[in-house]
């Protein structure tokens, strides 16, 4: 959902050397043109993935740095913007639908603008499905914004930004950073892995890697602004190919992060298994502040399903990487993606991913029923599954995970772990956070301001989706 613009908590990053914290006065645009977008208010909705939020962080930077003004509800907006997911067919459903719920503001003034996957996926027949939409625009056009905005003022209804293959996707002119605490930093954008059901490589294109020296200047400013905790994002994260002469690796980068002062935490996702090597287990053993998680998504626990998804790796090779993992010296939280009810997946198929989750035992996982999608191989496969027994099985692999992290979450009581307290219930005392692997922790403190802080949990409960503790002073 959308995120008002809190000076006090939101902060502004510019590309290059120009970081800058978020209080600082931006120059206002001619007022001819404000004037044509409700005087430079903007609501902005985002669907998706990490990946997408950051894309909207993107987006909203741009727009203030302009200086456009956010609002918490598109009544109040002249121009409406949509950050879209296509990777499901429900979440596309989800934005058509909200589309059609605005259809009569367009007759009120307002410029309505459809980005991200599902922009790029469909193109210009958005404007064939909604013709109040104006702006349809890909995520690696975000830095021309501006420019497409300053054409729908001069008079044009219909404008685009539909680029796949360009390295302006990384680095827009200013950067609004929701969390005060932990940074996301895209490192590689696309994908070129061509999996039968996904459309990133279509609506994402090939993958494109950061320069190193690029990244790791950013994130030296964000640790001058006080940021921690770093995730980078891609969404074949440890694919990463550094462009520049340095060639540095995927786990190299990993360390030059950490080694960056300030820099207490590094995260990162999405990991795929075909690129998941050993100097990246080693990275996390030898250095404490790369956190002991990795997502790392199977999809399927049978052979016969991941040939057909083109997933370039078998259920034995999978195994492989999961016990180079559990080999650590460290321990390390695992997470995974599967979809359930792929074209063709049998009864012993669909039994195979239950032992796959017996055998690996995650720490949590995000399951999907398939879902067809358009300009993918998938479409034409025949034994499509029907939508009755994809709910069974995912309601079954569901309820077998859930006590997989109930047995899990148990052993964790008693053991005490550092938190990064971000959030504060209702309840008196009651405080929230992320432990290094990635587990929500649910604690009590008498302490009157942790926000942001470093902390000493002690687990004393536990539930399938969340340890509950106590402040350790």
């Amino acid at each position: 959902m959308s995120k008002p613009f809190d000076f006090d908590i939101g902060r502004l990053t510019g590309s290059g050397n120009d970081f800058t914290r978020a209080a600082v006065v931006f120059p206002q645009k001619p007022e001819t043109f404000t004037e044509a977008v409700g005087r430079g208010t903007f609501f902005l909705e985002t669907f998706g993935c990490q990946m997408n939020d950051h894309d909207s962080e993107k987006v909203a930077g741009v727009l203030l740095a302009r200086g456009y003004r956010q609002v918490e509800t598109p009544e109040a907006a002249g121009l409406i913007l949509y950050n879209t997911c296509s990777i499901r067919e429900k979440a596309a459903q989800k934005v058509f639908s909200r589309l059609g719920e605005y259809r009569a503001r367009q007759s009120e003034g307002k410029i309505i603008g459809v980005l991200g996957c599902l922009a790029q996926q469909e193109g210009e027949d958005i404007f064939e499905r909604a013709p109040w939409v104006s702006l349809v625009c890909g995520s690696a056009s975000y830095r021309k914004l501006p420019e497409m905005l300053a054409q729908l003022e001069a008079g044009n209804h219909r404008v685009t930004g539909l680029d796949t293959d360009t390295d302006e996707t990384f680095e827009t002119e200013m950067t609004r950073r929701d969390n005060p605490f932990r940074a996301y930093l895209t490192i590689i954008e696309g994908c070129d892995k061509a999996c039968s059901y996904c459309v990133v490589p279509y609506t994402r294109g090939p993958e494109r890697s950061r320069a190193s020296d690029s990244i790791l200047r950013e994130v030296r400013q964000l640790a001058e602004l006080g940021y921690s905790e770093i995730q980078l994002l891609g969404q074949t994260v440890n694919s990463y190919k550094d462009p520049t002469p340095r060639k540095m690796r995927f786990a190299k980068l990993l360390l030059a992060v950490a080694d960056v002062p300030g820099i207490r935490r590094v995260r990162f996702t999405t990991s795929h298994p075909s690129d998941f090597t050993p100097d990246i287990v080693e990275a996390m053993e030898t250095e404490p502040k790369v956190c002991e998680h990795v997502h790392l998504p199977v999809q399927s626990g049978s052979t016969k399903v991941l040939r057909a998804m083109q997933r370039t790796y078998t259920r034995e090779e999978y195994l492989e990487k999961i016990a180079m993992i559990r080999g650590a010296s460290r321990p390390i939280a695992i997470t995974t993606d599967i979809i359930v009810g792929f074209p063709g997946e049998t009864e012993a198929d669909f039994e195979q991913t239950l032992s796959l989750l017996d055998e690996v035992k995650y720490d949590s996982l995000f399951s999907f029923k398939y879902s067809p999608r358009p300009n993918t191989p998938s479409l034409k496969m025949e034994d499509a599954i029907p939508e009755v027994e994809k709910g069974r099985r995912l309601a079954v692999l569901q309820d077998q995970q859930r006590e997989i992290q109930k047995a899990r979450h148990a052993k964790l009581i008693g053991e005490t772990h550092e938190v990064l307290v971000s959030g504060r219930s209702r309840r008196e005392n009651q405080w929230s956070g992320y432990t290094s692997s990635y587990r929500l922790a649910n604690f009590s403190s008498a302490a009157q301001e942790l926000l942001g802080t470093y902390v000493q949990v002690r687990v004393t409960g536990a539930t399938p989706n969340s340890l509950v503790g106590e402040h350790v002073v």
